[in-house]
C-alpha cells in the first residue's frame, strides 16, 4: 500500500479518504503499519510503483525477472571483517552489511518506516530477485516485538506467494521483554514468524552474523523450521541465551563467594563465551552448514542460491493450515 501526501490519503484502490479519517502518511508507515511505501506526491508515487514492480513476477507462477548483472559475483569486500565490533553491547548498521554484500545499488527497502529494529526489502544477487529479511542492532538492540515479528511474517509469507528466495540476516538478541509485549501478545505475534518461515517453500537460507540466542534465534530462519541452508560468521554467539545472563544464573554462588565478584564473572562470561557461544560447536552439530569468513558472504551467498534455484518442494496435503492470528 503507498500513502502520497498530506492533504489526501489514496488507497492501493484509488480512492481518497479524509485525512482526518485515517490520519496522516507517516503515521500509517511508522506507527500503524498500514501502509508499507510514502511518497511526497503521485510522480514519486509511480516511480516507487515501477521500481517494486521490477521485483515481482506478472503471476504467481512465473519466477521474478533476471536482470543481466554487472557485478563481480567473485566480489569480496574486507570492511566486513570488521563490520562488527568486538564488543558486543556495540551496535553496527546491518543496512550497510547488506549493501556491501548484493548486487551494487539493487536494495529496495519495503516497509522503512515501520517496526525499524527490523530490515525487510528486495536486492538482486547475481542478478537473481531475492527477499532480504534482516535484524538490526541499530533499532532496539535488533530485538523481536509484536510490531517486527508482524512485519517479518508478513513479508515472509509475500516473498512465499510469488516465489522468491528468502535471505536472513541474524543477529537475534532475544525477544523484548516487558508486560506491554507480554499482554500484547508477543508469544502469538512471535509464533506468526515461525509459522511463515516454516509453511515457506522458496529457497532459504540464512546467515548468523552475531547474537542468536534462544527462542529469538529459533524463529529467524534457523535450521529448526527447515531453513535450506545456514551460515554464520566467526563472531557468531550461538546458544541458549547470551554469556553474561547464563553465567549470573549458573555462577551465582561462586561470583558472591570471590574476592573480586565483578573479576570472577567477567572470567567466567569469557569462559563461558569460548566454550558455549562460538559458532563452531553449532556446525559440529549440524545445525550450522558451515562458518565462513565476512568478506567471502556474497560469493558464498551466490553459490547457495545457484545450489537451491531448482528447488521444488511442497507441503503435506491439507486444507490450509491454522496460523497463530
Amino acid at each position: 500500500m503507498f500513502i502520497t501526501g498530506p492533504e489526501v490519503i489514496k488507497t492501493v484502490t484509488g480512492e481518497d479518504v479524509g485525512f482526518e479519517t485515517l490520519g496522516g502518511a507517516m503515521t500509517h508507515n511508522s506507527v500503524s503499519g498500514v501502509a508499507h511505501f510514502a511518497a511526497d506526491d503521485e510522480r514519486q508515487a509511480m516511480a516507487l510503483t515501477r521500481r517494486l514492480l521490477s521485483y515481482l513476477p506478472s503471476n504467481n507462477v512465473e519466477s521474478p525477472p533476471y536482470v543481466e548483472p554487472t557485478d563481480d559475483p567473485w566480489r569480496m569486500d574486507g570492511a566486513l571483517d570488521s563490520i562488527v565490533p568486538a564488543d558486543p553491547t556495540l551496535p553496527y548498521d546491518m543496512k550497510e552489511v547488506i549493501e556491501r554484500v548484493f548486487d551494487r545499488g539493487s536494495f529496495f527497502e519495503v516497509h522503512e518506516h515501520f517496526a525499524q529494529n527490523i530490515i525487510v526489502g528486495f536486492a538482486r544477487l547475481h542478478g537473481y530477485v531475492v527477499g532480504i529479511v534482516a535484524q538490526q542492532p541499530m533499532s532496539l538492540a535488533g530485538v523481536l516485538d509484536i510490531n517486527a515479528s508482524d512485519k517479518i511474517a508478513r513479508f515472509v509469507r509475500f516473498c512465499d506467494c510469488f516465489n522468491i528466495p528468502l535471505i536472513t540476516f541474524i543477529d537475534s538478541p532475544g525477544f523484548l521483554p516487558g508486560t506491554a509485549q507480554e499482554h500484547g501478545g508477543i508469544i502469538r505475534h512471535g509464533a506468526k514468524i515461525v509459522y511463515a518461515y516454516s509453511e515457506a517453500t522458496v529457497p532459504k537460507i540464512s546467515l548468523v552474523t552475531r547474537k542468536a540466542y534462544g527462542g529469538a534465534y529459533i524463529v529467524m530462519s534457523s535450521k529448526y523450521i527447515r531453513t535450506d541452508l545456514c551460515y554464520a560468521w566467526p563472531s557468531a554467539e550461538i546458544a541458549v541465551l547470551g554469556a553474561e545472563g547464563a553465567v549470573n544464573i549458573i555462577f551465582r554462588r561462586e561470583i558472591a563467594a570471590a574476592e573480586d565478584p565483578e573479576a570472577e564473572r567477567q572470567r567466567l562470561v569469557e569462559e563461558y563465551r569460548n566454550k558455549f557461544s562460538k559458532p563452531y560447536a553449532a556446525a559440529a552439530s549440524g545445525h550450522i552448514d558451515d562458518v565462513i569468513a565476512p568478506r567471502e558472504t556474497r560469493p558464498r551467498l551466490i553459490a547457495a542460491l545457484e545450489l537451491l534455484k531448482d528447488k521444488q518442494a511442497s507441503l503435506p496435503p491439507k486444507k490450509h493450515g491454522n496460523m497463530p492470528v
